[in-house]
């Protein structure tokens, strides 16, 4: 089979297409025929050695796959060759073949393609976990969402149109303005590129300000961190739940007196962490996911498709923040 690889540290220039050995399912393992590979940030970040989990090389890098089953260890119940599944995976998905856990895959629904399967896990997994075990979303709420044009922030545009929020979408681009407003935002703030100096930053929160309302978001959705953070974190309303979700644009440092004067929460979305500690708690919000999909609540958008030897290309796409919606890649 076809790998795509990580050998040595850098960007996905250094990936390379090898043939590798098919891998042999153990106890309570499955094997898997991938269909597609979603791309996300932290395929980045892992080829650069700059990740929480560092494998040991080589290794492919990819996150979230879909596929078929294509033989069975021992042990495995529930499970039949053929089955069509969808599953995170950490790394290892930019191959054509993976062996896997049993118990961490969850089956695809009739209807839904393997592609648009792929993108679901990571990005909507990670936003109903932001936004219903860490936000307390409900009814009425005003949500901004930054960097609200790619994956994850039109998930979150979705999920809060669902659960009945106010969505402001804030992007960089007009391009990714129509985007968020195709999946449903109620308003748009095109921001500069950062850096910004003092008065940029207090003109961003000002645009904030003006499409959250007096009342200030309830939620702030923050997908992108560095200088694009405290102008938002202006913006919060009283008692309003700020949750951090990433920082392609850089670890921000907050002014703490603000929590003070808003009253409000910081608080971190680890959904790898959530999945492992409260797998029961997880599925259910999996299956929830499927259900609001049957019902026509969320659709994940695969802007554009690569294969596998060129699926370099689409981490360097999502690096330079390029992406709307979500890059696959299909084998």
């Amino acid at each position: 089979m076809k790998a795509l690889l990580s050998k040595a540290v850098g960007g996905p220039e250094t990936l390379v297409l090898e043939d590798v050995p098919d891998p042999v399912p153990g106890k309570g393992e499955v094997l898997v025929k991938v269909a597609a590979c979603a791309i996300n940030y932290p395929d980045a970040l892992i080829i650069r050695d700059m990740y929480q989990v560092k494998p040991p090389r080589p290794f492919a890098p990819g996150s979230e796959i879909s596929g078929t089953i294509e033989a069975l260890g021992e042990g495995v119940e529930g499970w039949e060759v053929g089955d069509r599944i969808l599953t995170g995976t950490g790394f290892g998905g930019l191959q054509e073949k993976l062996v896997l856990p049993a118990d961490k895959l969850f089956r695809v629904p009739d209807g839904v393609s393997l592609p648009e399967a792929s993108a679901l896990l990571m990005t909507y997994g990670t936003t109903i976990h932001g936004l219903k075990d860490r936000g307390q979303i409900k009814a009425g709420d005003t949500m901004l969402v930054l960097g609200a044009a790619g994956g994850v922030g039109l998930s979150a545009v979705e999920l809060g149109k669902a659960y009945g929020a106010r969505v402001i979408a804030a992007v960089s681009s007009e391009e990714k303005a129509e985007a968020c407003r195709k999946a449903g935002a109620d308003d748009v703030v095109i921001y500069p590129r950062a850096p910004f100096d003092k008065d940029t930053s207090k003109q961003l929160a000002n645009a904030f300000k003006d499409a959250v309302g007096p009342n200030g978001a309830d939620i702030v959705y923050d997908i992108v961190g560095g200088d694009y953070s405290e102008p938002a974190l202006r913006a919060i309303a009283w008692e309003g739940r700020f949750l951090v979700v990433g920082f392609p644009a850089g670890i921000a440092k907050m002014p703490l007196n603000l929590t003070l004067l808003k009253s409000c929460d910081i608080r971190g979305v680890f959904w790898g962490a959530f999945t492992v500690r409260e797998p029961k708690k997880n599925a259910e919000n999996i299956a929830e996911l499927f259900q609001l999909w049957e019902d026509g609540k969320i659709s994940p958008l695969v802007s554009e498709t690569y294969p596998l030897e060129r699926a370099g290309e689409a981490i360097a796409k999502l690096e330079s923040r390029g992406a709307i919606g979500k890059l696959v890649v299909t084998m």
